[in-house]
């Protein structure tokens, strides 16, 4: 059986809420993450009449599911803690209890996924652009950029610079950063580890701000630091994302690429990738192609990342030619 769409399965899920009644809907929400409770509420105001074949179905998908787990362990925080004080004493096993378990003090920075973005820019306008940093990277990518959109121009690049150069946080500091939020806020439960930031977590949400504010932020970091920019730019678009450009957009950037790089470059790309280059070639083309790829003995991985490092520069030459479009952008451009 095929498995649900995302769609189809947030419409199952909704289904099976509903057939529960208020009470135990309202406990199930609570332990939903903020984006999926906005996710099934606006399916379930979506739904107006289902047919009693579809209710029959997704109990019957629900009780398979649930045959098929099994809860091993009650409360598997208490479990891990128990076990390695037992089996390290009670100081060793404490440092690595605070690292395993340290997202538990964060219930303050947790609750600011519930608030709208014009809220916590409010909140956080007047906070060292570190401890900005810090919060931010708890957050969803796209309600982190719609914060920083609040931000002035500068107070924006002194957080995103810091983000990017932000290696995982501490169990000490995460409660110090809790305790600066509680004064204004009362948390949940939910927790989240602390290996966050760098400049992945930078070129996400820089995804997600848009070409202007994009280029700005780059401009900035690049006067501090050349490297750091560069690494970001890396993260913003990587060569696996080359599939996700339109048929279009492929065909117009394989006219760009020399046959000796693409072959190179398909080296180390997924089978989803090749396909995609394939089917965007003739017939003579694709099987020259694929003979080449067979033929060609192991390749260095640098040389590799070489070409395909050539490739996505190619790829944003076409972006700002207008060549080749990618969705994005938080102002709802596309760039």
């Amino acid at each position: 059986m095929a498995a649900p769409t995302d769609e189809e399965g947030t419409e199952n899920a909704a289904i099976l809420l509903m057939s529960l009644g208020e009470e135990e809907a309202a406990e199930i929400f609570k332990h939903l993450a903020p984006k999926e409770v906005q996710r099934l509420g606006e399916t379930i105001a979506k739904m107006k009449a289902v047919s009693r074949e579809r209710v029959d179905t997704v109990f019957e998908k629900f009780e398979a599911l649930a045959a098929s787990e099994s809860l091993l362990v009650a409360d598997t925080n208490e479990y891990v803690k128990s076990v390695l004080r037992k089996a390290l004493g009670e100081d060793k096993a404490n440092l690595l209890i605070d690292r395993i378990l340290q997202g538990s003090d964060i219930t303050g920075i947790e609750s600011l996924k519930w608030m709208d973005p014009s809220s916590v820019a409010e909140l956080l306008r007047n906070e060292h652009p570190q401890i900005v940093a810090a919060i931010l990277v708890h957050l969803e990518f796209d309600q982190a950029a719609d914060i920083l959109k609040l931000f002035t121009e500068r107070q924006r690049n002194e957080v995103l610079i810091r983000i990017a150069t932000l290696d995982g946080i501490q169990p000490a500091a995460l409660k110090d950063l809790n305790e600066v939020m509680s004064k204004v806020l009362a948390g949940g439960d939910r927790t989240k580890k602390a290996s966050l930031g760098g400049v992945k977590t930078t070129a996400e949400i820089l995804n997600m701000l848009g070409s202007s504010i994009e280029t700005s932020v780059l401009d900035f970091v690049r006067e501090a630091d050349n490297d750091l920019a560069q690494k970001i730019m890396d993260n913003m678009f990587t060569f696996d994302d080359v599939e996700k450009i339109d048929d279009k957009g492929i065909q117009a950037l394989l006219k760009e690429v020399q046959s000796e790089s693409l072959v190179i470059a398909l080296k180390g790309a997924t089978p989803a990738m090749r396909d995609k280059v394939f089917k965007n070639m003739s017939t003579r083309a694709a099987e020259t192609l694929k003979e080449d790829l067979e033929s060609r003995g192991p390749v260095r991985l640098s040389e590799v990342e070489s070409e395909q490092k050539e490739m996505l520069k190619i790829v944003r030459r076409l972006v700002d030619e207008g060549q080749i479009v990618l969705a994005g952008g938080g102002d709802e451009q596309f760039v």
